[in-house]
Parts: C-alpha cells; sequence; structure tokens
C-alpha cells in the first residue's frame, strides 16, 4: 500500500521533520523504521537539487518522501512532485478556496491542473502516460497547514474539499498569530481542539507534529511528525547535564 492509502485506511504512521541538508539522518530515519520523512523547504533551505539528493536517498530505503514547501506556490509545488516527492504540505492555508488551489496544483487533470511530463524524474524519465498518471492520483497527498485562528475555523471546509488528504495545525504559528505565550496556551490548545474535533467528525485523518514519544501517545487519529531538531536537541540537552 502506498503511504496515502495506509493514512486513508486508518493505519497510525510514523515520520519526521527534517530540514535541508540531512541525508544522512534521513537514512537513519529510514534505518530506525519510520514510514515517511518530511523535507522542511520552509523553515530550511529550499534548494531543489539538494532536495533532490535527499529524495533520492530516501527511495533507496523505499522510504515516501513529503515536502513541507515555502509557499503556496504552483511552479513550486510541481518542481518538488517531479524530483519524486509523495507529496506536500503546504503552510498558512486559511481557507477552502486556498486549500482547492493546493489541490489544482498538485494534482493532474481531471482532478487539478498540474502541468504533466513523463520526462521528471517522477514520471521515471519517460514511461507511459497512463502509467504515470494512474501513480500519481494514487499516492499523491495534500496537507494543507492551518496557522491562524481563521484557518482552525474553516478546519471542516478545508477538510472537505476534495483532495485534501488530511491538515496539519502549526502551533508555533498559530500561537504567535493568535498573540499568545505558547502552544501550550489555553486558549490555542482550545484551537487545535477544534480542528481535531472537525477532523473526527468528518472522517479525516489529522497530521500531528510533537516532539516526544509521550506527545506522540497522545496523538489523535493520522500522521505522526516528529519535529527532529526538537527531538535531537532535548537529547543533547539531557547529554549535556
Amino acid at each position: 500500500m502506498t503511504l496515502k492509502e495506509r493514512l486513508h485506511a486508518g493505519e497510525r504512521i510514523q515520520g519526521c521533520l527534517l530540514r535541508l541538508p540531512s541525508e544522512t539522518l534521513l537514512e537513519m530515519t529510514a534505518v530506525a523504521g519510520f514510514d515517511y520523512a518530511v523535507v522542511d523547504c520552509e523553515h530550511g533551505p529550499a534548494d531543489l537539487v539538494s532536495l533532490q539528493q535527499h529524495v533520492r536517498a530516501a527511495d533507496a530505503y523505499g522510504m515516501p518522501v513529503l515536502v513541507r514547501v515555502g509557499e503556496n506556490e504552483p511552479a513550486l509545488i510541481l518542481r518538488v512532485l517531479d524530483l519524486g516527492a509523495e507529496g506536500v504540505i503546504v503552510p498558512h492555508v486559511d481557507t477552502a478556496e486556498q486549500a482547492r488551489a493546493v489541490v489544482a496544483a498538485a494534482h493532474y487533470p481531471p482532478t487539478g491542473e498540474r502541468g504533466f511530463a513523463t520526462y521528471s524524474r517522477a514520471g521515471r524519465f519517460g514511461r507511459g502516460i497512463a502509467e504515470h498518471l494512474a501513480d500519481a492520483e494514487r499516492t499523491t497527498l495534500v496537507i494543507p497547514m492551518l496557522e491562524t485562528a481563521r484557518a482552525c475555523d474553516n478546519a471542516a471546509d478545508i477538510l472537505a474539499v476534495s483532495g485534501v488528504d488530511s491538515v496539519l495545525v502549526g502551533p508555533a504559528d498559530l500561537s504567535v498569530a493568535m498573540n499568545r505565550s505558547g502552544p501550550a496556551d489555553p486558549e490555542v490548545v482550545e484551537r487545535i481542539g477544534g480542528v481535531v474535533r472537525a477532523a473526527a467528525s468528518g472522517g479525516h485523518p489529522m497530521t500531528t507534529i510533537v516532539g516526544s514519544a509521550d506527545k506522540a501517545a497522545e496523538a489523535p487519529a493520522g500522521a505522526v511528525l516528529y519535529n527532529l531538531t526538537h527531538v535531537l536537541m532535548e537529547t543533547l540537552r539531557g547529554l549535556a547535564k
């Protein structure tokens, strides 16, 4: 089964968020047994040549890669998917209309408007059109990030957009946007809880970013995403004591 199929089948999948450049950490993630990795091109260098090397390294281990793009830009989403990423995480999606634009950029017609080419890495450098279209439809994941109170209020509508597979709340961005002290602030927690309830009500999987195994155990159904920088820094601080 593809990562997308596993997510929609109700499996709990676990991955790590890594920032470029980190090929070795990506390989370690695969060897450790994680289901997927997310390469961060929003808060890390958005170097597409380096990104291609990361996707290729993950392919060697059979581990899917998603990419958090820096912005909702169709041309960037196209390039990331053409390099072989199995999906995109797109920041700052506030409305269903914006979510539909993300889906349109990530999927080929008739679902979306993604430019077509089989000579890309994702197209295996010129394989058959029908095969490439079928694989793209079966594998491409679209995950909008909700990072404002407005986005959280619109969570049910965003999740209802055909082609949206899951949503990821950005707790730090949300807390700043709400002018609160941090992700643990009660009002921020309540906003996130509203998104979780909307997802559960509609039968949609969540994607939840966490910094520890304890937090992962508390995460709602769907995908767990470890912030590897946080995990490593907590481990190093513990060792340095």
